[in-house]
């Protein structure tokens, strides 16, 4: 026997998704302006859409030199993260 959402709940999935959503963009947003910090873009950084009541964000493709060029700043950030030398 399948369950039908009651109005209500279907108000509050929506709320839920729509929220999910949101932090997507938000998540997007803050990957974006961290990246340039860094002087690099991510071509087809997206948000893309809640995934069930969860943000998802792609990242996508890129150049072997981006990935190459991304390691490094991740690599460096959490070596100052953790106290090292970068």
């Amino acid at each position: 026997m399948i369950h039908e959402l009651t109005h209500a709940e279907r108000i509050r999935y929506k709320r839920r998704q729509d929220a999910a959503y949101q932090a997507g963009e938000e998540a997007v947003a803050n990957l974006q302006a961290a990246l340039a910090l860094a002087g690099l873009v991510l071509p087809s950084l997206c948000n893309d859409g809640p995934l069930g009541c969860r943000g998802f964000v792609r990242l996508g493709g890129c150049s072997v030199t981006l990935a190459n060029r991304l390691a490094e700043v991740i690599a460096a950030g959490a070596r100052a993260l953790e106290g090292g030398q970068p």
